[in-house]
């Protein structure tokens, strides 16, 4: 049963570091995957593209042949491959390869052609108007469906949003936006989480931002933000007092700004949903990487794919995964990547040293390797056992 992962978000919130991170990351687990790359703009990859919608048709032919703009360009390279969707078919298909399986059907020995398992990852355009209102890449998707894939959409977005309300408010709205229009499951992702620390401190707690609720608090911070004030955590303002506590306060001290009932339509929308959150993501991290494609397998079901076991328990698979450990919480996240930043990445440094160090130190020669003891030793319960048992136990010895 084939995976996927459908990279989109807005141009700049890393995309095809993303998917070059996650190829590299895969490799080392020993996860076999492929990237595909359905950008017809994106003429340089750094990860190799096992299948490239340029060799279908480049923006570049497109804008010349029909006087299209680099956006109109996209979206019609788009609309082509939705005709044209039996090459990516083909292509997917050749990415796995197919392989013989005997059953038995009615006690016969029957044999049929399967494709193999193989995850792959679809780095989309940039454009927005792709997974907000226009429908060809969701009828490619549901066209991937029907060939068996389980898709998981992941939407990216620069953590540099959480600087501005306004600009945290649009991009809560693009993401419930993509959710509602790719009808997939879905995981909302800030990346760039460890380029915080140089930014203007956050007005509220990372937490606030990742969870998404209770966005009234945000009220008091947009008004100052549209009446071109400082920002920040010192606002006078108490984050923990009610939507018209804060508006009471803002009524008393200056007349409010023309966009705070817009401000809080929309606030009350996103907040009526109650559909967006967000993980975090330093794509250079490996715990980083880990928590997250942690969340997108539960998403994807590939905890319980064929290949990690479709037959296991629920338990099973906890004990697997290591329950939960190695899990950061967003506190610890915050305190990792903004408050003690320096000092995580010295200890980290330390470590990485320690580990070389190891590495080239040579192994001591005098105690015995586990490759000497024999394996019928290493097997065998170390019990006595009874002198009438008639058991007898025979033991090979070392080679010498």
């Amino acid at each position: 049963m084939p995976f996927a992962q459908l990279v989109i978000g807005p141009p700049g919130a890393g995309k095809s570091t993303y998917c070059d991170g996650m190829h590299q990351f895969m490799a080392a687990i020993d996860r076999k995957c492929s990237v595909v790359n359905l950008d017809p703009a994106n003429d340089h990859t750094n990860y190799p593209a096992a299948l490239d919608v340029r060799d279908l048709i480049t923006l570049e032919d497109i804008m010349e042949a029909e006087e299209l703009g680099p956006n109109g360009g996209v979206l019609y390279a788009l609309e082509e491959l939705e005709h044209n969707i039996d090459w990516l078919e083909d292509g997917l298909k050749a990415l796995g390869g197919m392989s013989g399986v005997a059953h038995l059907i009615g006690g016969m020995a029957r044999s049929s052609q399967v494709m193999l398992d193989d995850y792959v990852l679809f780095d989309c355009p940039g454009q927005v108007e792709l997974f907000t209102h226009h429908s060809s890449l969701r009828h490619i998707f549901q066209r991937l469906e029907k060939l068996g894939y389980r898709l998981v959409a992941i939407h990216l977005t620069d953590s540099y949003v959480l600087t501005l309300p306004t600009i945290y408010i649009s991009a809560l709205l693009l993401s419930l936006r993509s959710m509602l229009q790719m009808d997939l499951p879905h995981i909302n992702v800030l990346t760039k989480i460890d380029n915080l620390a140089s930014y203007p401190p956050l007005p509220l707690p990372l937490s606030f931002y990742t969870e998404a609720r209770s966005l009234d608090h945000l009220l008091p911070f947009l008004e100052a933000e549209q009446r071109h004030e400082p920002i920040g955590p010192n606002l006078e303002s108490d984050p923990t007092r009610s939507q018209a506590e804060d508006t009471a306060t803002t009524d008393e001290e200056q007349p409010r700004s023309k966009f705070a009932a817009l401000n809080e339509a929309i606030i009350e929308l996103v907040d009526d949903f109650s559909l967006v959150g967000f993980e975090t993501l330093a794509v250079e991290d490996r715990q980083s990487m880990t928590q997250l494609l942690r969340a997108i397998d539960r998403a994807g079901g590939y905890a319980f794919g064929a290949s990690e076991g479709a037959n296991d328990s629920v338990w099973q698979v906890a004990v697997r995964e290591g329950g939960s450990a190695g899990f950061m919480e967003v506190r610890d996240i915050e305190e990792r990547w903004v408050d003690r930043r320096a000092e995580f990445d010295e200890l980290e440094r330390k470590q990485w040293e320690e580990e070389a160090k190891a590495q080239r130190r040579p192994t001591g020669s005098a105690k015995a390797s586990p490759a000497n003891k024999s394996e019928e030793d290493t097997d065998l319960p170390k019990q006595p056992l009874e002198k009438d048992s008639g058991v007898k136990v025979v033991r090979k010895k070392p080679p010498p």
